[in-house]
C-alpha cells in the first residue's frame, strides 16, 4: 500500500500517548466527566458536531464513523438516537470506549480500503481526520462508495482556493522566484508522521460530486479553532476572561466571515448521493447550509 509507513506511524501515534488500557480508560473516563460540564471545549466540540443535526434527525439511520479514535464522533451520533459504528486504523481505544459505554459498535478500517460493500451505510462521518490521509482522494471514492445517502466531511478549510483575491495574490506572486514561499510559509504542511496536511475546498468536492453525477452538495464554514490547553476543564461563563476573550475572537471572526474577508477556519461539507426530501433541504438551509445542485450530466 502507498506510504505503508506513515500509516504505521498513525496507527501507533495513540498507543505512544497511552501505553497502557488504563491510561486509555482513565482518558476516557475523564472525557466522560468533563462531558457532563459546561466547558470551553465542549461548547467548541459542539460547533462541530451541531453541523450534523439535521441529518440526525432521522433515527433510524445508520452511520459510520471514519477515523474516530476514541469513538467520540459516534458517541454523540449514538446520544442522537442514531445507529452508528465507530471506526479507525487502530481500535485498541474502541475497544476500552465500548467498554466504558461511549460506542456500542466498532471496526478496524482503512479509510482507502473500507471493508463494507457498496450502500451499507446511510450516512458516513469523517470529522477532522480527512487532513491526516496521506491519499484523502482514495478515501474519498471509498467512503462515498460505502454511503448508501451521502458523507460528511468537516475539516480545516483551503482558504487561497475560497479567497479570490488571495488566489490573485499568489499568481502575481509566483512571478517572482522565491517570494511565494516567504509570504505563504505554509503553503506545504507536513505531519510528522509523514503525510501532507489537505485542506477541504468547495471547488474540488463539487468537482468530485460532478464527476460521479451526484445531485447535490452542501457547504456550511464554522470558526471552532480557539482551543487552548486546559480548556477542558475552564468553564463556558461570561465570568471566565478565558472565555470572554475567545467568545470575542469568534464573534470577530464570524463577523469578518460575514463580510467574506475572510474564510471560515472549518468547512462542513454534505455530499449527497440521492436528491435528499424537500424537508432535509429545509433544515439545512436554517441551520446555515449553502445546497449546491449539480447539474445533471447529459452525455451519461
Amino acid at each position: 500500500m502507498f506510504n505503508k509507513e506513515s500509516y504505521k506511524k498513525h496507527e501507533d501515534w495513540y498507543n505512544r500517548q497511552f501505553p497502557t488500557g488504563q491510561s486509555k480508560a482513565a482518558y476516557l473516563q475523564k472525557h466522560k466527566l468533563n462531558s457532563t460540564a459546561d466547558h470551553i471545549e465542549k461548547w467548541l466540540q459542539h460547533l462541530f458536531f451541531c453541523c450534523i443535526d439535521p441529518l440526525l434527525e432521522a433515527k433510524d439511520e445508520s452511520w459510520l464513523t471514519i477515523g474516530d479514535a476514541y469513538g467520540f464522533d459516534a458517541g454523540y451520533i449514538l446520544k442522537m438516537g442514531s445507529h452508528v459504528t465507530a471506526s479507525d486504523l487502530n481500535t485498541d481505544f474502541l475497544s476500552i470506549a465500548k467498554k466504558e459505554g461511549l460506542i456500542q459498535h466498532f471496526s478496524a478500517q482503512n479509510a482507502e480500503q473500507l471493508s463494507y460493500p457498496q450502500n451499507t451505510f446511510d450516512y458516513l462521518l469523517c470529522k477532522e481526520s480527512y487532513h491526516h490521509f496521506p491519499r484523502p482522494y482514495a478515501a474519498l471514492y471509498e467512503m462515498i462508495r460505502v454511503a448508501k445517502k451521502g458523507i460528511v466531511l468537516i475539516e480545516p478549510q483551503d482558504p487561497v482556493s475560497r479567497m479570490p483575491l488571495l488566489l490573485f495574490l499568489m499568481n502575481v506572486l509566483s512571478g517572482f522566484k522565491g517570494l511565494t514561499a516567504k509570504v505563504w510559509k505554509n503553503r506545504f504542511s507536513y505531519e510528522p508522521v509523514g503525510n501532507f496536511v489537505y485542506k477541504l475546498s468547495e471547488r474540488e468536492l463539487e468537482k468530485f460530486a460532478a464527476g460521479l453525477n451526484l445531485p447535490l452538495v452542501a457547504f456550511k464554514g464554522i470558526n471552532p479553532n480557539f482551543y487552548f490547553k486546559g480548556a477542558e476543564t475552564s468553564l463556558r461563563s461570561y465570568r471566565n476572561k478565558e472565555f470572554r476573550s475567545i467568545y470575542l475572537r469568534k464573534k470577530l471572526t464570524d463577523f469578518a466571515v460575514k463580510l467574506r474577508l475572510i474564510p471560515s477556519q472549518v468547512l462542513s461539507a454534505v455530499v449527497f448521493k440521492e436528491l435528499p426530501e424537500d424537508q432535509l433541504l429545509k433544515k439545512l438551509e436554517k441551520s446555515g447550509y449553502r445546497l449546491i445542485y449539480i447539474p445533471k450530466n447529459p452525455y451519461a
